[in-house]
């Protein structure tokens, strides 16, 4: 909610979210809001000692050291990973904007440097952007479970493969397998379990926004970045300078509107992902039917032959796997690949026609590796597990995952497997956070939010992007006409034009307003935008 970060370079990004994601209902924690706030932090802003991450690279690196528990800031220590690169224009340098790509369990060292491209240029010129790993996850003091890399891969042999558990045998192996992950990490490091929930990486971005010397908090966050950034606001609301929330997460499906009663449903079906994938797959296979094989490789030449083919796909390979591809693993791979448009869309066409002809699909070729010094830190499942336990109720009994993902397949088909045991790994997780935050969402800042949501998100719908517009107290919402999670990576020209206003100056876009994406999946490239074109920054914007 990759969520996953959905970031270039991570094609299968869903697969944070989808087959890694597991999330505790017992809140027994210390609740913020009712302990009467946010603790502002009682030690000294980190001191950054930047250095290039690597000879030669244009990001520099450093290590900030924070409390692993705030109410204790004597105690145990732990290190964020911290990434930036400095604004491009000389003498123009307004700040610095801080970002989070998602997840949870996004590793920001690694995601912005391979998608700094995407930020709005006019930001990049004025702005350094700084990410970080965030507490419990990969260059940071990570949570990790196993002892050794062979002891991970043992433990990913033993349930099943795919996003999700089929038959009785397979859900009686993948329950197995979550309860044996739980229990390792609960002998691992208990007491780190407990400390990296949401509200703990909030105090965190306060320190970071302390540690560059900014007098308020300039923040984009997509995906579960804005469930970052909505705490954040909410627990600092006089801190916000400009803060973008991309692709967003209802606080209150998100925190089961704060009840202590025992959740009915897990978290990504009280957000409506489930729906929202299948909207999202109808619009895939309807433009793919729409279109030649030239451009979309799966077409059978009609939007209901295109619909019929992926149908009749997925039952052939309940039966009879291609490979390594089974109904699963190809369920989850067509969610995942349908995060980002351009080349996502034209690339998962290419696998399924692959596999209805027969062939396991070839390999995709990973992407350069950032100039950081760890690219592929360990980002196992309990990183993002252990980050959401912290804060999402969800049902706790294993067993009854069965039941919710069936009727979830009556509204919402395949997709509907694959969002609802996301978080079923979370039935048998051992910790509480010590800290969390569950609302109130409305607690006016110093500077209202800009809300950005996609129409056609396979992720976090976008009545999920409404709803926090509404949650919050001052937030305007933005519209983006299109397709994909997050429009960071599903560019719109316009959305960039309205986020750098804003980010720059404080200019929110008018009420109402719609952009366009620059490019509509399995359509040839047009020119769109500039002078040489005519169509200016705004070419984008519909109202």
């Amino acid at each position: 909610m990759l969520i996953p970060g959905p970031i270039a370079g991570r094609r299968r990004c869903a697969t944070v979210i989808a087959s890694a994601v597991m999330c505790s209902t017992v809140f027994t924690g210390q609740d913020l809001a009712a302990a009467g706030g946010a603790p502002t932090p009682s030690v000294p802003a980190p001191k950054l000692e930047w250095r290039a991450c690597v000879q030669g690279s244009q990001f520099d690196c450093a290590t900030a050291k924070v409390p692993l528990d705030y109410s204790n800031p004597r105690g145990r220590t732990i290190e964020l990973a911290v990434v930036k690169r400095k604004a491009t224009g000389p003498g123009r340098r307004i700040g610095t904007l801080l970002f989070n790509p998602g997840g949870p369990g996004g590793p920001g060292t690694v995601q912005m440097p391979q998608n700094y491209e995407a930020f709005p240029q006019e930001v990049r010129e004025r702005f350094d952007i700084v990410s970080w790993d965030p507490r419990g996850i990969g260059n940071s003091t990570a949570v990790n479970c196993f002892a050794s890399p062979e002891e991970a891969e043992a433990w990913n042999a033993s349930k099943p493969a795919g996003a999700f558990p089929v038959g009785e045998k397979g859900r009686t192996a993948w329950i197995a397998a979550y309860k044996d992950l739980a229990h390792r990490c609960q002998q691992r490091d208990p007491e780190l379990l407990r400390h990296v929930s949401t509200a703990d990486t909030a105090l965190d971005l306060e320190q970071l926004r302390r540690a560059v010397g900014d007098r308020q908090l300039t923040y984009l966050g997509i995906s579960y970045g804005t469930i970052l950034g909505a705490t954040y606001a909410n627990l600092f609301p006089g801190k916000v300078r400009a803060m973008v929330l991309d692709s967003n997460i209802d606080p209150q499906a998100w925190t089961n509107h704060a009840s202590d009663d025992a959740p009915r449903l897990p978290t990504f079906l009280r957000m409506g992902s489930d729906r929202s994938a299948a909207a999202v797959l109808d619009q895939f296979l309807a433009r793919c039917g729409s279109t030649t094989t030239a451009r979309c490789a799966f077409s059978a030449g009609s939007p209901k032959a295109t619909r019929d083919k992926f149908d009749q796909l997925l039952r052939r390979l309940r039966e009879h796997p291609v490979g390594e591809w089974t109904y699963a693993r190809t369920v989850g791979d067509v969610v995942s690949g349908l995060y980002i448009v351009h080349p996502g869309w034209t690339d998962v066409a290419g696998r399924l026609q692959s596999l209805w002809e027969g062939r396991a699909p070839e390999p995709s070729t990973p992407p350069p590796a950032p100039p950081v010094p760890n690219p592929n830190p360990y980002l196992g499942d309990e990183q993002a597990g252990a980050v959401l336990c912290s804060d999402s109720p969800n049902p706790r009994d294993p067993a009854a995952y069965h039941a919710m993902e069936e009727a979830s397949v009556t509204r919402a088909g395949d997709a509907g497997r694959f969002w609802t045991w996301a978080t079923s790994g979370c039935a048998d997780w051992p910790a509480v956070a010590a800290n969390r935050y569950r609302g109130p969402w409305n607690k006016p800042t110093a500077h209202p939010v800009l809300v950005v949501g996609t129409t056609y998100d396979p992720s976090t719908p976008y009545s999920n992007s409404q709803a926090m517009a509404e949650e919050l107290a001052d937030a305007r919402l933005l519209t983006n006409n299109g397709y994909g999670h997050t429009a960071l990576i599903n560019p719109s020209s316009c959305i960039k034009a309205h986020e750098g206003r804003y980010i720059i100056d404080g200019t929110l876009p008018p009420a109402g307003t719609v952009c366009r994406q620059d490019r509509p999946p399995f359509l040839a490239p047009k020119p769109r935008g500039g002078v040489a074109t005519g169509g200016g920054a705004m070419a984008g914007i519909v109202s």
